[in-house]
């Protein structure tokens, strides 16, 4: 941070606050405290009839990699909306009867994931702005090696076995990328 951004001064410091823990980024000219905090990232497991909405990313990171329709939250809105707005971004898909699916922090980049199950009632997707192509997939044509995320593969591997037990439960866990680039997941 160079630039204030209340006061305009660049007379910041990335200091330990009086009373806090953490190193911010603190303005010494008007004592504005800058907090980073994680992002909210949104996601659907969009399902019609027995298949499920995959999207082939047309942005980096993992450009051409499949995923399922998910991105930040905005302000203003509500996770179910953010989800449900993510899905018509990349897929033009509307989706309705979100259902919190799982909840997976990601503190090596500072994200914390919700995925939702939900419906595409009317089976209709195409490719969003974000995406070069979308498809509805059984779990058999589903992609495993080219996925673009951890965390897709562990939220889809949750779906699939949920469904095996026809029974859907509230998922929570971690992914961690380890120095040498190995992914470790723990589920709660």
């Amino acid at each position: 941070m160079k630039f204030c951004s209340n006061c305009g001064s660049n007379n910041i410091e990335h200091k330990i606050p009086d009373g806090d823990n953490r190193l911010r980024h603190c303005c010494l000219d008007c004592g504005t405290i800058f907090y980073e905090n994680p992002k909210i990232v949104a996601g659907c497991i969009a399902q019609w009839q027995d298949k499920i909405l995959l999207c082939k990313r047309a942005i980096e990171p993992r450009y051409g990699a499949w995923t399922l329709p998910a991105g930040f939250m905005e302000n203003h809105e509500t996770i179910q909306h953010a989800a449900a707005r993510e899905t018509f971004e990349e897929a033009t898909a509307r989706a309705s009867n979100l259902e919190l699916f799982a909840v997976y922090n990601l503190p090596h980049i500072s994200q914390v994931y919700m995925m939702f199950t939900a419906d595409i009632e009317d089976g209709k997707a195409r490719s969003g702005i974000e995406s070069l192509e979308t498809q509805f997939v059984e779990e058999h044509q589903i992609p495993w090696n080219d996925l673009a995320f951890p965390i897709i593969n562990e939220t889809l591997e949750l779906y699939f076995e949920d469904r095996k037990r026809g029974k859907f439960s509230l998922h929570v866990g971690e992914i961690t990328r380890k120095p040498d680039r190995t992914i470790h997941k723990v589920r709660y």
